[in-house]
């Protein structure tokens, strides 16, 4: 069924299963993973996933014409929400006030063994 209200950016990973960010009526809603420039995931420590997640997702907006100032709803994904205020030490350097409305939701586990943390965005087309 043709969704022409809809637009779809495909992943840049051939294999993903997965749109890279999808808009509808200048909304846009992406799910970023903690990958590295060079499309390998980063399983270091929390710091380091949370820096390539937040990296990620700062390009793919820019990518569809947005921006993380453009971010109005973020959902954090957490393995251990202990690790929150090492998501928060982070964030802050991607994002200002006014800040987006968020979540923090702990998860038992994500895609990939060692994956820490996710996030899915919605943000509004510049």
């Amino acid at each position: 069924m043709a969704q022409h209200d809809i637009t779809f950016t495909p992943d840049s990973d051939a294999d993903s299963i997965s749109s890279d960010v999808a808009e509808f009526n200048g909304l846009l809603v992406t799910t970023q993973i903690p990958t590295r420039a060079d499309g390998s995931l980063e399983l270091g420590d929390i710091t380091s996933q949370c820096e390539c997640t937040l990296q990620a997702l700062k390009d793919a907006l820019e990518r569809a014409g947005s921006s993380m100032d453009r971010v109005v709803h973020l959902t954090i994904y957490l393995t251990d929400m202990a690790d929150r205020a090492a998501f928060n030490a982070v964030y802050q350097r991607f994002f200002a006030t006014p800040w987006p409305v968020r979540a923090a939701v702990g998860v038992a586990a994500l895609a990939f063994d060692g994956m820490r943390v996710e996030v899915t965005a919605m943000a509004a087309k510049a």
